[in-house]
């Protein structure tokens, strides 16, 4: 079963059960989805590795919401956001704690033979592959500047 099939089917099983936030949060990844899959010149139909990215995209805004939210003294809405999160995180794969992060990094920069900040984008080639939405784009660049560091 695709990622897409079990969206769809976890939404069916959200409108039995009547699960608002659950409901209203697989809707608004299963319309970005289509919404990805229907832009260009041609319709096609994603990958589960291209879902996962929409779904990343999505928790990502989900968690600048909640920021922002919050910052702004609506700590209700901030929960809601924070809701929504925690329903696309049990779609997306365990994120890479620190330890582990800065040995993948670690190894790209061995690998590339990088020294120096003029090396980051080498290093972002490698690693961002390896690490394929099990973190966060800054978390990896921060780890790579400090690892880069003079």
């Amino acid at each position: 079963m695709s990622l897409k099939e079990q969206l769809h089917a976890d939404l069916t099983e959200a409108m039995r059960a009547r699960d608002d936030v659950r409901r209203s949060t697989l809707r608004m990844v299963l319309t970005s989805v289509t919404n990805e899959e229907v832009a260009g010149k041609q319709a096609r139909e994603l990958s589960d590795d291209e879902v996962l990215k929409v779904m990343t995209r999505e928790l990502k805004k989900r968690r600048e919401a909640a920021t922002a939210y919050t910052d702004a003294g609506h700590p209700d809405r901030a929960a809601a956001e924070l809701a929504e999160a925690a329903v696309l995180e049990a779609y997306l794969p365990a994120q890479l704690d620190d330890d582990a992060l800065a040995a993948l990094v670690a190894a790209a920069i061995a690998e590339s033979g990088a020294s120096g900040p003029q090396g980051m984008g080498q290093v972002m080639k490698i690693v961002q592959p390896k690490i394929a939405g099990r973190a966060d784009g800054g978390r990896v660049a921060a780890e790579v500047k400090r690892q880069l560091a003079p």
